[in-house]
């Protein structure tokens, strides 16, 4: 049995910024274990620009700004196994993984870090009727094709769904010289952030057909067209708005889903909003030990969000390596009011240095809104916001001063309210 003081499920964003961190709080004995071939995970495939605008002031592609990670982990000579799958991660930290080179091989490390990222939901989790032909993908695969493998999966392009990685293909199918046809969304807002909405739909006059979604596919060997119609409140379809697209591509764009089999696996308490592990303010889940960033934890918007939240996954592992533990009473934050979820879960002030950052998500799109943080029934932090969407991750800044001056709170809420 092979051991390490921390071992990182994954080798993208979030595992490599992880591993960086860990390793400049002091552990020398890391190991990253990717499943793909090489480093730098659904980056490598993500050639549009606009990464880095936080972590790095500048503007990046997706492979650009992985290589600055791949570069400073190999400059800190921080050791990684490429082509090995996870089969299975116990309780007590042990990993069960294969490869062809090494077999069937077991680690057991003093603290694990969860970085598996996600999974792009298929046809089969959102149950469109119609023939199985060809010509059917997820957004994911079709990017994969083109930027990866230079294959065009189709020529005349309908996209169901309006998330980030479908309206990033819209323009790139576009810029291929495809003709994207429509992009419809279930909901009656986009689920994408709002610049993807317009450099990617308006600036090529691409149409966004919001309370829409696909109710039969027309093609025996390979897809011929669509047929969709509107929804009405309830997303059930309304009869006699049934129009017909010839398409001979659908991409779907319907969500994405954390990859935790191996967190259930060993016992990691899951979201049922965020279907992520639950966490504290160390990252740390229910298991003592085991850590959890990035899209496993729950989907981002920006990487660069990825990038500072595996930072702290890493800096808190390498705390807990050296035993610099504290106290495990914490507060809970809890998602009231037009707020789905809060990461993280629970927060122990003593282990915050100087500000903690609470993420979430609003339910549904609202403007002139406030985002309040409550301290029990008082309200600290009231921050008006023009325009709040679930498509776009919100972030708020909580001091320790708070904590300091609340310090016989019992929880944190956080809402959405009105004037």
């Amino acid at each position: 049995m092979q051991e390490y003081d921390i071992a990182i499920i994954g080798g993208g964003p979030a595992g490599l910024a992880a591993a960086i961190a860990a390793r400049e709080n002091g552990i020398e004995n890391i190991l990253v274990i990717e499943r793909e071939n090489q480093l730098g995970g659904i980056l490598n495939q993500c050639i549009h620009n606009g990464f880095g605008l936080h972590t790095f002031k500048e503007e990046l592609t997706g492979p650009e700004y992985a290589e600055r990670f791949i570069s400073k982990l190999k400059e800190l000579n921080i050791p990684y196994k490429l082509n090995t799958m996870v089969l299975d991660l116990s309780k007590d930290k042990i990993i069960t993984a294969v490869n062809d080179k090494d077999g069937v091989i077991e680690i057991k490390a003093k603290a694990v870090i969860l970085a598996m990222g996600c999974r792009e939901r298929p046809r089969g989790a959102i149950n469109i009727p119609g023939n199985r032909c060809s010509g059917i993908y997820t957004a994911g695969t079709a990017q994969k094709f083109v930027n990866v493998k230079g294959e065009l999966p189709g020529r005349e392009i309908v996209i169901l769904g309006s998330g980030d990685i479908g309206l990033i293909m819209a323009r790139r199918m576009t810029l291929e010289g495809c003709k994207v046809k429509a992009v419809v969304e279930l909901m009656p807002y986009s689920s994408g952030l709002n610049r993807n909405i317009v450099q990617c739909l308006h600036d090529y006059n691409i149409p966004l057909k919001l309370s829409h979604t696909v109710v039969n596919i027309k093609g025996k060997e390979r897809l011929e067209g669509v047929i969709i119609a509107k929804v009405d409140e309830n997303r059930k379809p309304i009869e006699g708005t049934e129009e017909y697209i010839d398409c001979d591509t659908l991409l779907l764009s319907v969500g994405l889903i954390p990859e935790n089999e191996l967190s259930k696996n060993a016992g990691v308490t899951l979201s049922d909003v965020t279907n992520g592990p639950i966490v504290n303010e160390s990252m740390q889940t229910n298991l003592e030990g085991i850590f959890a960033c990035g899209n496993v934890l729950h989907v981002h918007d920006l990487v660069d969000y990825v990038t500072l939240e595996s930072y702290t996954a890493g800096k808190n592992a390498a705390k807990f390596v050296k035993g610099e533990k504290v106290s495990k009473d914490s507060l809970e934050v809890i998602a009231e009011e037009g707020v789905s979820y809060v990461v993280p879960k629970f927060i122990n002030p003593l282990n915050i240095e100087d500000y903690i950052d609470i993420k979430f998500r609003v339910r549904k799109p609202c403007s002139n809104h406030f985002i309040s943080v409550y301290f029990d029934d008082i309200r600290e932090i009231c921050v008006r916001k023009k325009i709040l969407t679930p498509g776009e991750m919100e972030v708020v800044k909580v001091k320790k001063e708070l904590f300091l001056k609340h310090s016989d709170c019992s929880k944190i809420t956080v809402k959405v309210e009105g004037d």
